[in-house]
């Protein structure tokens, strides 16, 4: 009988032992604004980014400024027009787009807060471009059929007001805090410098330490990423946010273990684990920079989603998890973590497909491997 219950005994603390659900400690915790949600619209890189610059300003000069992002998907949707019709309907026209995005905004029109552009009608209150994108796209194959023989420069002007109808007219001046600035005024009033950040991947199909264009679906501009080795993307991320500086990810976000509803992102060494590990800790799957590109060439892992890292945590045993602000809502009824995405080092060690950052952020053995000028 006594053996019974000590094999029962040992039983239940082998199964609690096994079966034990998340306790996060936080080890860093940056400041940022408010989680908000992108409605219906394919706009994340701007919603994101707008969180690391807002973040970046409150480093750099104390000040919590909340950004407009329409401002610079507006831009955005510009430029694409332009790539759309140089490149004759043979590119990718959507809503999607990048960090880098963001950045060339600002340096050519530059930054505007959202009490100034909105991009909402006053009537409104949630975002949905599925209208506007579909309009501004079968317009310009319009123009691209060539119906007078040659294309018409018009398309310019007609793109311009679609966007001035459902995101608002360009704005010249505007007053902040009893202020007048322009955009530019006001860019260099938050002390952002868009020279100063950089995107940094690793991908095995170019050499470490060089430099080249990701060739992924929302990269219509083109822009080009420092490569580094998975061990020193890691290195760069902890190294930033130790320093308090937080980041941009751009990452796949389709996996299962990828939950919105329960704040997780994880990446379980067995596949019948895929939905206990959203609630319970399981044994995760180590991931080398062999994996890493083979689940990037078989397009397991493709360019989806982008957020922002503010912070840094470790659960009860000790593993590493950081802290990812999206931009899906705070709702408690949809998002745990009031709109926060806990993601384990293993799940960002395989599905992040990039990371922009201010260049005094990364460590200085790196930096001049990469032969960046601070």
């Amino acid at each position: 009988m006594k053996n019974n219950i000590l094999i029962l005994v040992l039983f239940i603390l082998t199964f609690n032992s096994q079966s034990q659900s998340y306790e996060f400690k936080t080890v860093i915790d940056l400041e940022t604004t408010n989680v908000i949600s992108q409605g219906n619209t394919g706009t994340c890189w701007s919603f994101s980014t707008s969180s690391f610059l807002e973040s970046e300003i409150i480093r750099l000069t104390g000040k919590n400024i909340n950004l407009s992002e329409m401002y610079n998907v507006r831009n955005a949707y510009v430029d694409k027009s332009w790539n759309y019709i140089m490149r004759q309907g043979k590119a990718q026209f959507g809503e999607g787009g990048l960090a880098h995005d963001v950045l060339n905004s600002i340096e050519k029109h530059g930054l505007v807060p959202n009490s100034a552009y909105s991009g909402l009608h006053e009537d409104t209150s949630f975002h949905d471009h599925s209208e506007v994108v579909a309009i501004l796209k079968s317009t310009i194959d319009a123009y691209l059929t060539k119906p007078g023989g040659e294309i018409s420069s018009k398309w310019k002007d007609v793109t311009e007001k679609i966007l001035d109808v459902y995101l608002g007219k360009k704005i010249d001046s505007f007053s902040f805090e009893g202020v007048i600035y322009t955009p530019k005024s006001f860019l260099k009033y938050t002390e952002i410098a868009p020279n100063n950040y950089v995107s940094i991947t690793s991908f095995t199909h170019e050499p470490f330490n060089s430099k080249f264009i990701l060739n992924i679906p929302d990269n219509f501009s083109n822009g080009s990423f420092y490569n580094v080795s998975l061990d020193d993307l890691v290195s760069i991320t902890n190294n930033a946010l130790e320093k308090g500086y937080s980041i941009e990810l751009d990452c796949d976000v389709s996996e299962k273990t990828f939950s919105a509803k329960h704040g997780i992102a994880v990446i379980p060494e067995k596949p019948e684990d895929q939905l206990v590990i959203l609630e319970t800790i399981k044994s995760e799957k180590k991931i080398s920079q062999e994996f890493r590109q083979k689940e990037f060439e078989n397009q397991n892992t493709t360019d989806d989603h982008l957020m922002h890292i503010t912070g840094l945590l470790k659960d009860q045993k000790g593993h590493t998890y950081y802290k990812v602000k999206n931009s899906w809502g705070s709702d408690s009824k949809h998002v745990n973590h009031g709109g926060y995405i806990y993601m384990s080092e293993n799940y960002f060690r395989l599905k992040t497909i990039s990371i922009t950052i201010h260049k005094n952020a990364i460590p200085k053995n790196i930096i001049k491997n990469l032969k960046i000028l601070q």
